[in-house]
């Protein structure tokens, strides 16, 4: 089972709960790098509006993957995920081939179709159809990356003998996150891989969502196992200052007790934990590093 990080993004992910500068973001990448775990993870907003009203501020996501893709020598770097609304298709193609191409072909091309309305309206983005929307931008999306020659004429996006030139050296994974039946329709159709998220220690509510995937994958005619199941958990060290809004459900506990939790996800199938630490430091890397390596002995 592969291990990744989500990395620093937004207010409360800095030290101390601070706005992460690039030195932060850069220092959990390379954290993760040479720690030896399997990938970095960046989310995509613009902003998150709490129900209370206050507003939390975000960098710009794929500029700063970019930037860890540059800094970094193994470990995959995706976004979870990349918002379909912000950027159109074709555009999104064409960075990926790009980003693919610097980071030696380690870009796991995550997206999903949105859900944040307040950062919509500030920026004014259409809230409506938004899976409609994203069903016409992730076919098109995927077969350019794929190596196809694109036309399609949707509700939404239009596109006119498109191609990706130069193409991807590889076939790109694509990661979709969803659980509703149109995306998880979509993203057996479309997609290499899969996400849930945000979890705590293994549960039924997971195995209920893996089997969801399993039903969906079988519809499309694929074979078992044909998208891979990622899960998105949060870990807590309980060794160091508590995050500004944490998670009730986070993970903590000693490195052991971490470890076990970790087997347990691993005994359900799971491709790769996309894990969510609290705080988002360094040392939180390696004390994951350091239970992943239990598990393994």
């Amino acid at each position: 089972m592969k291990i990744g990080v989500v990395l620093p993004l937004g207010a409360g992910d800095g030290p101390g709960g601070s706005m992460p500068g690039w030195k932060d973001v850069r220092a959990v990448a390379e954290a993760a790098d040479r720690n030896g775990l399997d990938a970095v993870w960046l989310a995509d907003h613009f902003l998150y509006k709490s129900p209370e009203g206050e507003v939390f501020g975000m960098h710009e996501a794929w500029t700063l993957l970019t930037a860890v893709a540059a800094v970094t020598t193994r470990v995959e770097v995706g976004n979870m995920v990349l918002c379909a609304s912000f950027r159109d298709p074709g555009l999104t193609a064409k960075m990926a081939a790009t980003l693919d191409e610097v980071s030696g072909g380690r870009l796991v091309l995550g997206v999903g179709a949105g859900w944040h309305d307040p950062e919509y309206e500030a920026f004014g983005l259409p809230t409506d159809h938004r899976v409609g929307r994203f069903e016409e931008w992730l076919e098109i999306v995927a077969r350019l990356i794929r190596g196809q020659t694109v036309t399609y004429d949707g509700t939404y996006h239009q596109v006119r003998e498109a191609v990706l030139d130069p193409a991807p050296s590889r076939r790109i994974p694509i990661l979709v996150a969803g659980y509703r039946p149109r995306m998880m329709r979509l993203t057996a159709e479309w997609a290499d891989g899969w996400n849930t998220a945000w979890y705590g220690a293994a549960s039924e509510q997971v195995e209920d969502r893996l089997g969801v995937l399993r039903d969906a994958v079988k519809a499309a005619g694929k074979p078992e196992g044909a998208v891979a199941a990622t899960v998105g958990v949060v870990v807590r060290d309980p060794g160091q200052p508590g995050a500004p809004r944490p998670e009730p459900n986070a993970i903590e506990g000693s490195v052991q007790e971490l470890a076990e939790a970790l087997t347990a996800y691993q005994k359900l199938g799971i491709d790769q934990l996309v894990v969510l630490l609290e705080p988002m430091t360094p040392r939180s890397v390696e004390r994951l590093a350091e239970a992943r390596q239990l598990t393994s002995n």
